[in-house]
């Protein structure tokens, strides 16, 4: 964008009272909802910023420092500032495909599975799955990325005795979710939505700094009053949100 139009456009917001860095992140995200800036594209440098508006570098800098840490913008530093991907949204109450919500935003889901496989169950663990004298559990762990982004590790268990074939299953092509739903339908489900930081591990798979915040939800989900599955499922806070509506009824 030639640095006249960038000008024209702050003119266009300059009335009313509004101090300079806001008008300029009204600027930004005028564009960015108006489809002029899409999703990944190269904004001006700052420098060309603070040319063509004649503002200061400190209220650029305070303009595009709000708008990434809203989750509009994404700084690469040495490179620029890019339009943000659009934030995943995934239902409060309700329990979905993550690939099917991916798909629904009109984006490509992939997986890539870190662990597959039957293990020792802790005491606590087993308690909570009924698993009786057997203590072996069935344990995958998945990274679900959304065009080229992770945006969810997903750590599940399984009662092996609802899930024959769990560990046959090649969770790059579905999603363990889509495969219990065949083989042991949700009766119900309980969420439990935390903040936390990451582990470092965990910031690694993500492509995350450590001090990102992130959503943590401990999914549990039964099928015919049996607890089949625990999970947690964990997000960038930057990448993903919780959406939901309720009646005052």
């Amino acid at each position: 964008m030639e640095g006249v139009e960038l000008a024209r456009l702050y003119r266009e917001r300059a009335a009313g009272h509004a101090p300079a860095y806001q008008r300029v992140k009204d600027l930004v995200t005028g564009q960015i909802a108006e489809g002029h800036w899409r999703e990944g594209d190269l904004l001006p440098s700052e420098n060309q910023f603070v040319e063509s508006l004649g503002l200061s570098r400190m209220t650029i800098n305070r303009a595009l420092r709000e708008l990434s840490s809203e989750g509009a913008l994404r700084r690469v530093m040495g490179v620029g500032t890019f339009v943000a991907p659009r934030k995943g949204t995934s239902a409060l109450v309700e329990v979905h495909d993550i690939a099917d919500e991916v798909r629904g935003r009109g984006h490509r889901h992939a997986a890539r599975v870190l662990q597959l496989g039957e293990e020792e169950a802790g005491e606590e663990l087993a308690a909570q799955l009924g698993l009786g004298e057997r203590r072996t559990v069935y344990r995958s762990r998945v990274v679900h990325i959304e065009d080229d982004v992770a945006i969810q590790l997903e750590d599940r268990y399984v009662h092996p005795g609802f899930a024959p074939g769990y560990l046959d299953q090649d969770f790059t092509r579905r999603t363990p979710y889509s495969f219990l739903s065949e083989v042991a339908p949700l009766g119900r489900g309980e969420h439990i939505v935390e903040a936390v930081l990451p582990s470092k591990e965990e910031a690694g798979l993500l492509a995350i700094a450590r001090s990102e915040p992130c959503l943590l939800i401990q999914r549990r989900t039964w099928s015919h009053d049996a607890l089949v599955s625990v999970a947690r499922l964990l997000h960038p806070g930057s990448r993903y949100r919780l959406q939901g509506t309720f009646d005052a009824h």
